[in-house]
């Protein structure tokens, strides 16, 4: 339960600084800020395996750009069905989507499955 917790906080996070670094990107508030971040997480879990498989000709035909499309429209889904979250347009939403996933992708480099922090020790030998 730890891992969900600590996921959770950094979706949080990075939609925050995808607030902040995005024009068309807003929140009206904390509570919309984590509940955002909860449901982009459901989202991401149970709807975008669906679109990705539905949507893998395009995938292959754009060399794998299209998933920057559905993670933009997946971030769009999540502002229509969170109250006091609001994405302008697609542009802010594709911005958005790339903040958040690098923010995802960095902090998964030190944050485990169980969702403790990971030390990683090199053998010098």
């Amino acid at each position: 339960m730890p891992g969900f917790w600590a996921r959770l906080l950094v979706t949080a996070v990075g939609l925050w600084i995808a607030s902040g670094l995005v024009s068309g990107i807003d929140f009206s508030g904390a509570l919309p800020l984590f509940f955002a971040a909860l449901v982009l997480g459901a989202v991401n879990a149970v709807i975008r395996p669906i679109v990705v498989v539905l949507t893998i000709p395009f995938t292959i035909v754009t060399l794998g750009l299209f998933l920057f499309v559905v993670n933009a429209a997946m971030l769009e889904f999540t502002a229509f069905l969170v109250p006091g979250f609001f994405v302008a347009g697609f542009g802010s939403a594709l911005l958005g989507s790339i903040i958040v996933s690098v923010t995802g992708m960095l902090a998964s480099w030190y944050i485990g499955p169980r969702g403790t922090v990971e030390v990683l020790i090199v053998d010098g030998h």
